[in-house]
């Protein structure tokens, strides 16, 4: 039976990564994953064009229980690193909004150039395998595999979160984490629409009205397209806010971030005879004004209305309140918050402290990115620090 330096579960983003740089140092790597077949989530991300880095790049865009662990990985294996990689392929690339990279012709250009670059570290990989048992003992890791088992100084978990389940996905790497002392920070879906219940369900009859927004929890803010869905609110803005909001409290959405609070009061001096309606109708859709001077319960000639009534449209429409019901889980989330502890883990090499030859990387770990690209950064830059150490 072949012998192997390594064993990395989990053919995604991070363990191919990870494959690839070991390989490359002369490692024997076996890559194993229940999947028939590798990146099956990088196929179907950013619309099956994979965005695959963010040129903005910075550990503050990364939620975890230790804010700086990141810095590390992030710091040593950069965007422009990755980027690098994509030109020597000849992949072609486009920069969309806020820094955020894909490819121009197919997702399926990242895996293949992942296997060449196993390929070139000569990575062993054994797909369609699902792992029945893994053990430590005299400072070996048995992982027992399609009825086979290896023996192995170090193994790598990369089989991300239980986000996306129908892909397959799952907890495996917190069981086994758990297994060997490693603790868990509570996981959650991350990056998922909300569902409005109560009288937000109002909005259902929005569905499929979007505008741009400002959307605040706390001290997190963003700026990008929010979506009304039949079930509640989804869009940039929305999946991004979700990553930081906690159950049973309220998002605060500015409908008019270019605007003033009082922005109507010098509306109604330059154009006494408009309507409301008609200037807000001016600047958002008009199914979503309707909906909101509904719930306002101010409408006529900007002229007839008092100062202190516009006042108060102007500071609700700045700060409108959704309490979401919840959101629509992990079947909707493209990634997870919380995993792996990252207290328990080198942050230069991703080895677990208490357990030589234990690496954890990728989704798997506690370091969860914004939307866009970002998630690939930190699978790229965690796979390279762990193959860098392997």
């Amino acid at each position: 039976m072949a012998e192997y330096d390594a064993i990395i579960l989990g053919a995604g983003a991070a363990g191919m990564m990870c494959a690839a740089i070991a390989g490359q140092r002369g490692r024997r790597v076996l890559l194993v994953d229940h999947a028939d077949a590798p990146g099956k989530k990088i196929l179907i991300s950013g619309g099956g064009r994979c965005n695959f880095t963010n040129i903005h790049t910075a550990a503050d865009r990364y939620l975890s229980a230790n804010p700086h662990f990141a810095k590390s990985a992030l710091g040593r294996y950069t965007a422009q690193d990755f980027i690098a990689l994509v030109d020597r392929y000849g992949i072609a690339w486009h920069e969309k909004t806020l820094g955020q990279l894909f490819c121009d012709g197919s997702a399926k250009q990242i895996v293949a150039m992942l296997l060449e670059e196993c390929a070139a570290g000569n990575v062993t990989m054994m797909l369609g395998q699902s792992v029945e048992d893994v053990t430590h003992g005299d400072g070996r890791y048995r992982v027992t595999t399609g009825g086979q088992t290896h023996m192995v100084p170090a193994l790598v978990l990369a089989t991300g979160g239980p986000s996306i389940p129908k892909m397959g996905a799952s907890g495996f790497a917190y069981d086994v984490a758990r297994h060997f002392g490693l603790s868990i920070v509570q996981p959650r879906p991350a990056l998922v629409p909300f569902t409005l219940g109560g009288e937000d369900a109002l909005f259902q009859s929005l569905s499929g009205v979007s505008a741009e927004v400002e959307v605040r929890w706390n001290k997190a803010r963003f700026r990008e397209a929010a979506l009304f869905t039949h079930r509640g609110l989804s869009g940039p803005a929305m999946l991004q806010i979700s990553s930081y909001w906690q159950h049973r409290t309220a998002i605060q959405v500015d409908f008019l971030p270019d605007r003033k609070p009082d922005w109507l009061l010098d509306e109604k001096r330059a154009r006494p005879r408009t309507g409301l309606r008609r200037t807000l109708t001016d600047v958002l859709p008009e199914r979503l004004v309707d909906a909101l001077l509904e719930r306002i319960g101010t409408q006529g000639e900007l002229g007839s209305l008092t100062d202190k009534q516009l006042r108060q449209a102007g500071e609700r429409l700045k700060g409108w309140p959704f309490t979401p019901s919840g959101t629509e889980g992990y079947a909707k989330a493209e990634v997870t918050v919380g995993g792996i502890a990252t207290a328990g883990l080198s942050s230069r090499t991703m080895e677990a402290a208490k357990m030589p030859g234990l690496y954890a990387i990728g989704e798997a770990v506690d370091v969860t990115g914004w939307l866009g690209g970002y998630n690939f950064q930190w699978a790229w830059a965690s796979g390279w620090s762990a193959g860098q150490a392997l």
